[in-house]
């Protein structure tokens, strides 16, 4: 058999699939769906996100906005702001108070969608990204004006993914709880502005020294382009940063259709912002005293937004201040006198001025209030009270010669002498070794009784040296002492408050100066009064005299010239200056006569100016009858008996006159003047005299070897005082007693 052709097993590959070509539409389909995924997966990692960081917060249900911190305002006698103080450095204003420019300002240029957001802006993130991204470095923040509240509010200022969740989270809870309005409204009220300026009322103050209220468009636009580096572009650092950044503010005011170009160009011709670099003004020293007292008055911490009335007088301020500047401007470089303090205070202790330095601005420390130094001879008038209430009188002779008193042998500027004088003499002159005989008679601790009835409260030495003034006090109790004199015998308090209220109206503090204590006898004050005109007329303080007023007063200058005083007052005020350095180094000769006295006339005087003059207290007369002036100093607590009713320290039943801001101590009436010639040197102007009628030849100052030509610059006067004549003699119940 033929065989068969075997056949071959071929084995056939199966045909492939020609994949399809799926094109560009494809390529996008494709990746569209992975987008999705990948965006699917995203949100589903950020709701976990979210929820994680969401988790770590307090429960929604006790978020609460946090109580602004309380402001301070401040008002003069006037009711003027003087100064907002607390943390935030102003008051809280009204969306509607504020000016209209300053919304419009930082919608514009922080959150321009900020009326048409849920309080994240997605439209506003992506914006800010692609601008940053394409200059190539931060130009424009994503956060909303509600974000950035909630940050202040709620965060802290750190860079973290959890802190932007939770700002985020915070913002929609703002949203969904308050209006658009009043999260605006708590926006500014907030926000930082540099220079310890929270809120745009403080900004305005601090930049402007303007209510918010009042700002005007330039303004605005600079207040609203601090928000975003309030440091670097605060006028008051780089005043040509902040100007570049207003300019941008208003631009984009304009873009947004808040302002026309006629607006723009309004603004920008306006002269730019010039800014201290820090609060100025010396009412800020008397606003740094209230905050140190308010807590002490109201019974605690301050906890809400509180008004305090207080006694300063600004124009009087303004006149304290460029008194101490011009001074200082035109002699203390060459004196080396480099600071200075003021306080002036009227009959009830009210404090009208205080300059607690040269520039508040380079030193906050208050040399009024704070600082103690010795007083020098400014002191004595407290020794001659003493010794007038242990019976001597201004007549009194004591021997102007080198004393010791145990190891202590004080001597006179340039140790001259000029023998037998008269208390009055010494006053005027402000005599060593007279005031350390006094103080040898009556003892120091009798000194120190008569200083703190008068209001001295600081540590003072019971030794002999308290003659000189050697135990250190404050220009302000120094000051508010010699009130006493002033007033007629009245003690002072020294105060700059007057209420407290908070902003509903509720008071919290009044002051009461109603029924002073009467501390001196009217008779002492009386003489007291006549021997410090004395030491203004013709003695150590020529340089303070005022023209057409009755003033007294007398010089300190510590050892070394370290310190220079004067203290002095009229019927209207009283008034303490003092010039030094904070380092204790020595002037060039710069006594209480010098440059305190010459500061003390200028802001007297132009204190003084369309104020009718009148008489100080006893119309700088003398009584000396023969009898002893008083026998014991009066105080509050002493009984009404025979001695102290020939005294007058006694009311007999009859209440005494008490001095108020309107009603003064009943004074003798000024003696007309008569025309005097041959005034010593210094006293050309024929208008710079005393108004008392003087006569040579009683005149307790004219035993003095001294002649007009060799007067030591110091606490040393001149002779050819005369002195007024004295009192006709007064009936008392001695008197009538021993039938004169």
């Amino acid at each position: 058999m033929a065989e068969k052709p075997r056949r071959a097993r071929s084995r056939r590959k199966p045909a492939r699939r020609a994949r399809p070509r799926r094109g560009f539409f494809g390529f996008i389909r494709t990746t569209i769906y992975w987008g999705l995924v990948l965006c699917l997966w995203a949100g589903i990692g950020l709701a976990g996100l979210v929820a994680y960081y969401g988790s770590r917060m307090p429960s929604a249900s006790t978020w609460s906005i946090p109580e602004r911190p309380p402001n301070v305002k401040i008002n003069d006698l006037d009711g003027t702001l003087l100064a907002n103080r607390g943390t935030t450095g102003g008051e809280a204003l009204a969306l509607s108070d504020m000016s209209p420019y300053i919304p419009e300002a930082i919608v514009a240029i922080e959150d321009r969608r900020f009326y048409s957001h849920f309080g994240f802006d997605p439209i506003g993130l992506a914006r800010a990204v692609v601008t940053n991204v394409l200059t190539g470095h931060a130009v424009q923040g994503g956060s909303t004006l509600t974000q950035q509240l909630a940050k202040n509010l709620f965060l802290s200022p750190d860079r973290t993914l959890e802190r932007k969740v939770q700002e985020v989270l915070l913002a929609l809870w703002l949203e969904h709880k308050y209006t658009k309005d009043q999260i605006l409204t708590m926006y500014l009220n907030r926000v930082y502005f540099g220079s310890n300026a929270y809120g745009v009322e403080a900004a305005s103050r601090r930049y402007f020294n303007k209510s918010a209220r009042d700002v005007n468009l330039g303004e605005a636009a600079l207040l609203a382009g601090l928000v975003k580096a309030p440091s670097r572009l605060s006028p008051a650092r780089d005043p040509a940063a902040a100007e570049a950044r207003a300019q941008l503010v208003l631009q984009a005011m304009h873009e947004q259709g808040f302002i026309s170009e006629a607006d723009i160009k309004t603004a920008m011709s306006q002269p730019p912002t010039r800014s201290k670099s820090y609060w100025s003004g010396a009412e800020n020293y008397v606003a740094d005293m209230v905050m140190d007292q308010l807590p002490k008055l109201i019974g605690g911490d301050i906890k809400e937004d509180l008004i305090v009335d207080t006694t300063l007088d600004m124009s009087l301020e303004e006149k304290a201040e460029k008194a101490l500047s011009d001074v200082l401007e035109k002699d203390g470089k060459k004196l080396n006198a480099s600071q200075a303090s003021l306080v002036s205070v009227d009959a009830t202790g009210a404090i009208r001025a205080l300059v607690g330095g040269r520039d508040y601005a380079q030193s906050q420390f208050n040399r009024a209030v704070t600082a103690k130094r010795q007083p020098g001879s400014a002191f004595k008038p407290f020794v001659y009270t003493a010794a007038l209430e242990m019976g001597l009188t201004p007549n009194s002779i004591r021997n102007d010669a080198p004393v010791k008193i145990g190891n202590w042998a004080p001597e006179n500027y340039e140790q001259r002498y000029s023998g037998p004088v008269t208390l009055a003499t010494a006053v005027a002159k402000s005599l060593n070794t007279v005031a350390a005989q006094m103080v040898a008679e009556v003892g120091p601790d009798q000194v120190i009784k008569v200083a703190r009835r008068l209001g001295i409260e600081s540590d003072l030495q019971a030794n002999a040296s308290i003659a000189l003034g050697t135990s250190e006090v404050s220009l302000l109790e120094l000051t508010s002492a010699y009130a006493t004199f002033m007033n007629g015998g009245f003690k002072v308090a020294p105060h700059v408050i007057t209420k407290v209220t908070t902003v509903s109206g509720k008071v919290l503090y009044q002051a009461n100066t109603d029924n002073p204590q009467r501390v001196l006898n009217p008779d002492v004050v009386t003489n007291m009064n006549a021997m410090m005109a004395g030491v203004i007329a013709y003695g150590t303080g020529k340089a303070a005299r005022i023209p057409g007023w009755q003033a007294a007063g007398k010089s300190g200058t510590t050892q070394s010239f370290r310190d220079a005083l004067f203290v002095g007052f009229t019927s209207h005020l009283t008034t303490g200056v003092w010039f030094g350095n904070d380092d204790g180094k020595s002037m060039r000769k710069v006594t209480g006569g010098g440059l305190p006295a010459k500061a003390w006339k200028e802001f007297m005087v132009a204190a003084h100016k369309g104020i009718t003059p009148t008489p100080i207290f006893g119309g700088g007369q003398i009584i000396d009858n023969g009898l002893p002036v008083a026998q014991t100093a009066p105080n509050g607590d002493q009984p009404t008996t025979i001695g102290n009713i020939i005294s007058g320290a006694g009311n007999a039943g009859q209440p005494m006159q008490q001095p108020t801001l309107q009603q003064r101590p009943v004074q003798q009436p000024a003696q007309p003047q008569p025309q005097i010639v041959n005034q010593t040197v210094g006293n050309e102007d024929p208008q710079d005299l005393p108004p008392a009628n003087l006569a040579d030849d009683a005149n307790p100052y004219s035993s003095s070897p001294y002649d007009s030509a060799d007067i030591p610059p110091a606490d040393i006067g001149d002779g050819g005082a005369p002195v007024a004549t004295a009192r006709p003699h007064r009936s008392s119940l001695l008197d009538v007693i021993l039938g004169r």
